[in-house]
């Protein structure tokens, strides 16, 4: 099983290159201190409807200095989609592994006990102009096989998904996510959440 301080100190362990069609291809592999710069680009340029779906808590270079300061630290494992050959940041994919009190709390309601020793977070974040591609649906294999290197069978929703972004639901359905149950937000708007278990051998578990 694969530690996040293994992850930082030989990132090509999770380094893959992936085509994305068009001509085009992604680097996908951890995010990495050098990345500060880039980083704040990917997050200056995210439109306010993207923010809205997102979860930082900033969008500027102090935000992106922030996300690379976590690099092998507390619980997150943050993962970038490159672009080649320009070498611009296109998406951000992080793992938690931890969970919240709310989110024990909410699916407890649901019927469903999460534990930290096989549970992790995930939330994606793609550029405006790389959405609506099916880029997540490409990546999703390579996130699965991130999560059960880290020794996790099942992944939930990074703060869930909004109940009003129908594009995102279904691209995690059809990758093996089920939505099982909804919350509401700050904002009094309605997010679900969602989670897959995944098949050791052979990734996301299809439907039953």
């Amino acid at each position: 099983m694969l530690t996040l301080t293994e992850i930082a100190e030989n990132p090509p362990c999770l380094t893959s290159r992936l085509e994305i069609g068009r001509g085009a291809d992604v680097v996908f592999r951890p995010l990495t201190h050098a990345d500060a710069g880039r980083l704040a680009g990917f997050l200056g340029g995210l439109s306010a409807v993207s923010r809205r779906f997102s979860t930082f808590d900033g969008y500027d270079l102090a935000a992106a200095r922030e996300l690379c300061a976590t690099i092998a630290r507390y619980d997150k494992l943050w993962l970038v989609l490159e672009d080649v050959p320009s070498g611009r940041i296109v998406g951000l994919l992080g793992f938690s592994l931890a969970l919240t009190p709310g989110d024990i709390a909410r699916y407890r309601e649901a019927g469903i006990r999460l534990e930290e020793t096989t549970d992790c977070r995930y939330g994606p974040t793609l550029a405006d102009d790389h959405q609506g591609r099916g880029i997540g649906s490409l990546v999703f294999p390579l996130v699965a096989e991130v999560a059960r290197r880290l020794g996790r069978t099942r992944i939930i929703l990074w703060g869930g998904v909004r109940a009003d972004n129908p594009r995102a639901i279904r691209s995690y359905e059809k990758n093996g996510f089920r939505p099982v149950g909804s919350f509401t937000e700050a904002d009094g708007s309605r997010s679900l959440d969602m989670m897959v278990e995944l098949d050791p051998a052979r990734g996301p578990a299809g439907p039953a």
